[in-house]
C-alpha cells in the first residue's frame, strides 16, 4: 500500500516538476520570437548586396587605375 502510494507522489512530483519548468518556456529568450520572421527581407537584402558589390567594382577598378599610373612612372624614371 505505501508503495503505491510512493508511486502516485512520485508521480505527482514529476509532473508538477515538468510543468513548472515548462511554463517559464514562454518567458525566456528559448522562444520563438512572435510575429517577427526569423530572417530578413530576401529582396532587400539582395540589393544591398548588390549595392556593395558595385562599390567594391569601382574601388578595384580606381585601384587598377592606379596601380597602372604608378607603373608607368617607374617604366619611364629608368
Amino acid at each position: 500500500m505505501t508503495n503505491k502510494l510512493f508511486r502516485w507522489a512520485a508521480l505527482l512530483s514529476a509532473n508538477l516538476f515538468l510543468w513548472g519548468v515548462l511554463s517559464f518556456y514562454e518567458s525566456s529568450s528559448a522562444a520563438p520570437p512572435g510575429g517577427q520572421p526569423p530572417f530578413a527581407n530576401a529582396v532587400e537584402q539582395r540589393h544591398e548586396i548588390i549595392r556593395e558589390l558595385q562599390q567594391i567594382k569601382t574601388l578595384l577598378q580606381e585601384q587598377v587605375q592606379l596601380l597602372r599610373a604608378e607603373s608607368r612612372e617607374k617604366s619611364t624614371k629608368k
